[in-house]
């Protein structure tokens, strides 16, 4: 299931590994588990990327990235399969993502010899990009009949849904404003009209995916492999300056 009707379906170059993705939901379908456990599943496999990347099993980090990057796309095709939709779901893997990266990165300046203050700017800068790629795409989302679990404006805690309590919801998106709240102001406030767009160019969705994460992992698992391990971080801190050449490209659109 997607998230897009198919008439505004991009090719969305992070989420290489839906095709795995709907493979595991669809086995998952009939069975007991949950999207939850999916997600607790792929931050297991981001824990042992970042194991691997402290004891320098380079091969091994870039394969549980790849897998967690799959399972973070698993989760949420169960959920569409099995109709169970949660405001819990989604916190909690954003909540699980913004954490994972900022250890992946953490363990990435402590097995090199970069500066920790670059290792944080990195970290700020592939929460930007991440933020940015998901504004527009949720703006799609909701301006063409997709998927609506993900709001343009988290701005006030939303009401659960059925099979989920109020309880958990509160918590968990108390959690998500306080790790997100300054990302999602800066890119508003670098592009606040851009919820004002009814659609975007395909083409142009699917030049930003760049910046999604399953595309931010992808880059540093073979960045890690190739042996370029010292260079990432510094990739990543130039790589946020093609923030203002999308967001230039979006305004010219």
């Amino acid at each position: 299931m997607s998230k897009l009707p198919n008439e505004h379906k991009f090719v969305d170059l992070s989420d290489y590994g839906r095709p795995i993705a709907r493979i595991i939901a669809n086995s998952l379908k009939e069975t007991s588990y949950t999207p939850i456990h999916v997600t607790i599943g792929f931050v297991i496999s981001g824990l042992i990327a970042i194991y691997c990347i402290l004891f320098d099993y380079l091969w091994s980090a870039a394969f549980f990235l790849i897998l967690k990057s799959i399972l973070d796309a698993a989760d949420g095709e169960l959920a569409r399969l099995k109709n169970t939709p949660s405001y819990t779901g989604r916190y909690l893997d954003s909540i699980s993502d913004i954490i994972l990266n900022f250890f992946i990165f953490l363990a990435i300046w402590y097995t090199t010899e970069v500066h920790l203050t670059y290792s944080f700017l990195a970290f700020i800068g592939i929460q930007l990009q991440g933020t940015l790629y998901n504004y527009y795409y949720v703006i799609l989302r909701n301006n063409s009949n997709g998927d609506t679990t993900s709001r343009i404006f988290e701005y006030d805690t939303p009401f659960a849904m059925k099979g989920e309590t109020q309880e958990n919801v509160n918590l968990l998106f108390a959690i998500y404003k306080f790790l997100y709240g300054a990302f999602d102001k800066t890119i508003y406030m670098l592009d606040p009209n851009a919820y004002k767009s009814k659609r975007f160019p395909s083409f142009f969705m699917t030049a930003i995916s760049i910046f999604g994460l399953g595309f931010q992992l992808l880059i540093t698992s073979m960045m890690l492999v190739l042996g370029y391990k010292d260079y990432i971080i510094s990739f990543f801190i130039f790589y946020t300056l093609l923030i203002f050449l999308f967001i230039g490209i979006r305004k010219f659109l």
